[in-house]
């Protein structure tokens, strides 16, 4: 009876494994040997629709699309693009009709994400990995940076020998042998520009703002910059790092990057999810989720793939021809966010003044 049993356990086991490579087998025939962590089957589960609002570049954008969809393959992600200015005014104008039209925010500068939480329109969700971020964020979970900007000087070598260019932010405003060949994109619509204008009237006075004017900058968008640094109208132009980077990988642009020796601005940009009262779908499940993997290694890689900055200090990445993260901070002007909330309206009648043109 005892040798049955064994026989028969034994049989048993044979036959078990047996199968259990089979399934192996199969498995790895197909080139699946077990879930990819890529293979959006861990939020399957999430459902519905979302709609986010950003200051991302569109073409940034349509690749981010794909991802999400591979990651969230049962969830409808859709995107409004606009410059920050614009979807401030958006903003303001839906929270008067007692309902935004997006559920999640990816603006340029924390200012704005300050200012929505004082208003209580944002959702709180604590992110499990926020000690991991390089970069201050809301304790209560309220925004969290998920990129980082990076306001740089740039030049064409092909129409300017690099000693005919600015090399410090100091020289850009007050150098008179660059008077009238320069740009930067318009702080009262840009609010990477902004912040920036704001840091660098903080290192060097209210005075910077004067000095720009009476360089004649000319403040436009940073296409319309990039297209006179091609034919040479311009000799640099306050800009950026990401606009100069897509050129270089995308066009093979001799468009040249310039980290201005007095520092450049990094502008870590803030992901927040609008209240449930605010939301345009009300599906906070899914919001939170999205802004989970956007701050997660593969969320973050598709913002770096996008020539922008990540924000995790877990992570050796960095954007095409850039410095590293750790290598960029080292030489860096501060931003006061306090101060570009709360006194935004004075700064802003301030570019007007002696900047606008």
């Amino acid at each position: 009876m005892k040798t049955k049993k064994w026989l028969k356990r034994g049989l048993t086991g044979v036959l078990a494994m047996t199968m259990a490579l089979g399934m192996v087998a199969c498995g790895s025939s197909s080139g699946q040997t077990g879930e990819s962590p890529d293979s959006g089957k861990g939020n399957a589960d999430v459902t519905g629709k979302i709609m986010i609002y950003t200051s991302m570049y569109n073409d940034i954008i349509e690749n981010m699309k794909v991802e999400l969809k591979k990651e969230f393959p049962n969830l409808e992600v859709d995107f409004f693009q606009g410059g920050t200015g614009t979807l401030q005014s958006k903003v303001a104008a839906e929270k008067d009709s007692g309902k935004l039209g997006c559920d999640i925010l990816m603006v340029a500068e924390q200012s704005y994400a300050m200012e929505l939480k004082e208003q209580g329109m944002l959702h709180p969700h604590i992110f499990p990995d926020a000690d991991k971020l390089a970069f201050e964020y809301d304790k209560e979970g309220y925004w969290y940076p998920v990129r980082s900007l990076n306001m740089v000087l740039a030049y064409n070598p092909e129409k300017y020998k690099e000693a005919e260019v600015p090399h410090t932010m100091k020289d850009f405003a007050e150098d008179e042998k660059y008077k009238g060949d320069l740009s930067m994109t318009d702080p009262l619509t840009s609010g990477s520009s902004y912040c920036s204008m704001v840091g660098l009237m903080d290192k060097y006075g209210d005075g910077y703002f004067k000095s720009l004017g009476h360089q004649d900058v000319t403040l436009e968008s940073g296409a319309n910059a990039i297209a006179k640094l091609e034919t040479g109208e311009i000799r640099s132009a306050m800009i950026l790092e990401e606009s100069i980077l897509k050129k270089q990988e995308e066009e093979q642009s001799p468009l040249t990057v310039i980290y201005p020796e007095d520092g450049s601005v990094p502008v870590p940009s803030p992901i927040m999810i609008v209240d449930a009262k605010y939301s345009a779908n009300n599906n906070i499940r899914a919001a939170e989720a999205l802004q989970e993997y956007f701050l997660s290694p593969a969320g973050q890689r598709l913002i770096i793939k996008g020539w922008m900055y990540g924000v995790r200090t877990d992570m050796e990445e960095h954007p095409y021809h850039s410095k590293t993260l750790t290598e960029m901070m080292k030489n860096t002007i501060p931003v006061d966010y306090e101060k570009c909330l709360k006194q935004r309206d004075a700064i802003r009648a301030l570019i007007q003044k002696e900047i606008k043109n």
